[in-house]
């Protein structure tokens, strides 16, 4: 194997090969690349109000960058078409990250389409509570049976890593895959490609991260000191890709890692600061309708803007991201079957969850001064600094074992660089 380049190698490559993702192309079958579902909840949460702020012009211009749809079907292969008022209720979105690069020559030539990120969102039907489930990469399911875009269908399969469904029969088999997994209907699904990070990073002028130390990861080009870091265009895609440079190097660590990121860009896009102004509004939902291709029942402006309006007023303590459980088995990691029941029929009984494990080996919580926590919101309950949750005591709430691991998008935390 090539000796990693140090800093300064990588800098001087830079200047004569350009940026840093390209890099990563040449390097993919080492070092596979994820993106992230970084508008799963953020996305949802400001399209419904970029009509109080913004022209009609801008409306419809966010409308007309729609992609073109994809057509979702059921286990008996029957079109999924949710009906008027599907977001009275609960609702569960699919979202998945694919590292194709999506055509733009600045990520390199990619031979395989994979959803690297796959994540559920779950809203309760009472529009109090979202879940947001990471499913690991490289965990071993079973696939049934699913359509192929050129007719007929593909075989199920007992056993393979879920970053194959999209490739496999796109995202209807992602989407079929996890609701077999899970138990769960999926009415709404997108894929998402690099160019929507970047560009959601930038539409809100950058996200602020916690870096508990220095993390260079020539793989990614990521380079961010110990501390607070605003990201924003290709260093925010690079934080979510790294894997070598966070945790135990692991692609379990990288979900945690991620998790600070998108719990940031929660709070982020919940302030005042945000939602009170109407150009990063319209920034927000043009670079989600640009940059996912959305399935038939999601690709409508109007049906976007009733799921935001559900989600817009869900506390930010009560968003809680969850790694689906797991353990490691063979090259891969496995289900953790008592956990994820657990957490699945939670949801299906619309019960909130309660996170009683850390934040997972990609994180850790912040440091307990003052600065370094954001203000709750009116009414809420002040996040934990300690990576610990406090769980109602009415009994609303499901607690999850302590093997699970996330966290809050309340919950303010930090990445940890790799170590041996």
């Amino acid at each position: 194997m090539d000796e990693m380049p140090t800093r300064a190698q990588v800098r001087a490559q830079e200047k004569s090969a350009g940026p840093p993702v390209a890099r990563h192309g040449r390097l993919k079958r080492r070092h596979p690349l994820r993106t992230v579902a970084a508008l799963l909840v953020g996305a949802l949460a400001v399209a419904g109000v970029s009509t109080a702020g913004v022209a009609a012009y801008a409306a419809f211009d966010v409308a007309t960058s729609l992609k073109p749809a994809v057509k979702l079907v059921d286990s008996k292969g029957k079109v999924v078409t949710p009906g008027v008022g599907a977001m009275d209720g609960a609702f569960n979105v699919l979202l998945a990250g694919s590292d194709s690069g999506g055509g733009n020559a600045a990520y390199g030539d990619r031979g395989e389409v994979l959803n690297d990120v796959t994540m559920l969102l779950h809203v309760s039907a009472d529009h109090k509570n979202a879940t947001v489930i990471s499913f690991p990469r490289d965990m071993y399911v079973a696939i049934p049976s699913c359509p192929d875009p050129k007719g007929g269908s593909y075989d199920a399969m007992s056993r393979q890593k879920i970053n194959n469904t999209l490739s496999y029969g796109g995202l209807a088999c992602t989407v079929l895959t996890v609701e077999k997994l899970t138990g769960l209907d999926i009415p709404y699904a997108g894929v998402i490609e690099f160019d929507g990070v970047i560009e959601m990073s930038n539409a809100v002028g950058g996200v602020p991260v916690c870096v508990a130390g220095d993390i260079f990861d020539p793989y990614t080009g990521l380079d961010v000191k110990a501390g607070e870091n605003t990201l924003q265009g290709q260093q925010a895609l690079a934080f979510l890709r790294t894997r070598h440079g966070v945790g135990d190097g692991s692609d379990l660590g990288r979900i945690s890692n991620q998790q600070v990121f998108l719990s940031s860009l929660v709070r982020t896009i919940k302030s005042a600061d945000t939602l009170a102004n109407p150009v990063k509004v319209y920034g927000l939902a043009k670079a989600a309708t640009s940059n996912i291709a959305l399935s038939e029942s999601l690709n409508n402006p109007t049906t976007i803007a009733s799921m935001a309006m559900a989600l817009k007023n869900i506390d930010v303590s009560k968003v809680v991201f969850v790694q689906y459980p797991n353990h490691y088995e063979g090259d891969g990691v496995a289900p953790t079957k008592d956990a994820a029941d657990l957490l699945m029929q939670a949801l299906k009984n619309d019960k909130a969850v309660t996170l009683t494990g850390d934040t997972g080996v990609g994180s850790e919580a912040a440091p307990s001064d003052p600065g370094a926590t954001q203000a709750p919101a009116a009414g809420a309950t002040p996040a934990p600094t300690d990576g610990s949750t406090t769980a109602p005591t009415d009994g609303s709430s499901v607690e999850l074992p302590s093997n699970v691991h996330g966290q809050t998008a309340a919950q303010v935390t930090c990445s940890k660089p790799f170590q041996d």
